[in-house]
């Protein structure tokens, strides 16, 4: 019975050190993607503060999400609070007490949406600037006209705190931050005609990839909450959810919030993108009618 008791307690023991081991490895991966240096050259560029360059940065803010991180005052708010993932929240952009933006140049604001990074050139872990690295420059330069003119919010930010499977999907690799995967150097700001096109379509659809991948076939959310549902698959063909939809049927689901059945959305998908205008949501179903099949989740 004692030696038994040895073997046991040697086992655990055993254990408990590859336990200690790998959660060591697992930190020092991720801290070391997280504190990684990335030294960029930003592209200056002007910020008009003409009254027309805001009011369509609202529309821009409105629409791309923007505010399920930051809030509809700018001033921040709750993204994740999960003890798995973490402690996610936006910060606040505006120049109140506690803002992260009170001291930022025009280059900055570039450097934050447009290339994913502080100031100092260290990773931003919510900023999803994948989505948002190849906005025209016009486009880049209204929704900063428009964050920089909203009145200030005396709200605190508050710090990112990873939890351990984020830690743990940072280091492997299956949680990438967007200084990690964008090309910094080959970054081509569209230049498109907005209107009810195809092409304008695939500008918009941009911003669908960060949970529906980069072609369009959904399937788990990476760095999500473990409760949040897939991602629906896009693509056309069978295993397409919107194959039997019309475009009537697809612009009054991102309005309502309601699928043709009746069924509600995943409440994790933006309602914001709702607010888009006639035109934006008819360029976006032209353009997800032209993306090739793909299985769901087969990114």
């Amino acid at each position: 019975m004692r030696k038994i008791g040895k073997i046991l307690v040697v086992a655990v023991l055993l254990v408990l050190g590859i336990a200690a081991v790998a959660t060591g490895a697992v930190y020092g991966l991720s801290a070391r993607r997280l504190n990684r240096q990335h030294t960029v050259l930003v592209t200056p560029m002007a910020i008009p503060p003409s009254q027309g360059s805001v009011t369509r940065g609202a529309h821009l803010f409105a629409t791309r999400g923007c505010a399920d991180c930051h809030g509809a005052d700018l001033g921040g708010a709750k993204v994740v609070e999960n003890p798995a993932i973490g402690r996610l929240y936006g910060p606040n952009l505006t120049s109140g007490e506690g803002s992260v933006t009170a001291s930022y140049e025009d280059e900055d604001w570039v450097r934050a949406i447009r290339h994913g990074l502080t100031p100092k050139g260290r990773p931003l872990v919510l900023m999803p600037s994948q989505e948002y690295a190849e906005l025209s420059d016009q486009d880049l330069a209204d929704l900063v006209a428009f964050a920089k003119s909203v009145p200030p919010v005396n709200r605190a930010s508050v710090p990112v705190s990873l939890g351990p499977v984020a830690r743990m999907l940072i280091a492997t690799g299956k949680m990438r931050l967007s200084a990690d995967v964008i090309n910094h150097t080959g970054i081509k700001p569209a230049n498109v005609t907005p209107g009810a096109t195809t092409e304008y379509g695939r500008y918009l659809a941009v911003g669908c990839q960060g949970c529906h991948g980069p072609n369009y076939s959904g399937g788990k959310i990476a760095g999500g909450a473990p409760d949040w549902p897939a991602a629906s698959n896009l693509t056309s063909g069978a295993h397409g959810a919107l194959q039997n939809w019309t475009e009537a049927d697809f612009v009054n689901a991102l309005r309502t919030g309601r699928r043709p059945n009746g069924s509600e959305l995943s409440p994790v998908m933006p309602r914001a993108f709702g607010k888009m205008t006639d035109d934006e949501l008819k360029a976006l179903w032209s353009f997800l009618k032209t993306v090739p099949a793909a299985e769901t989740g087969v990114r």
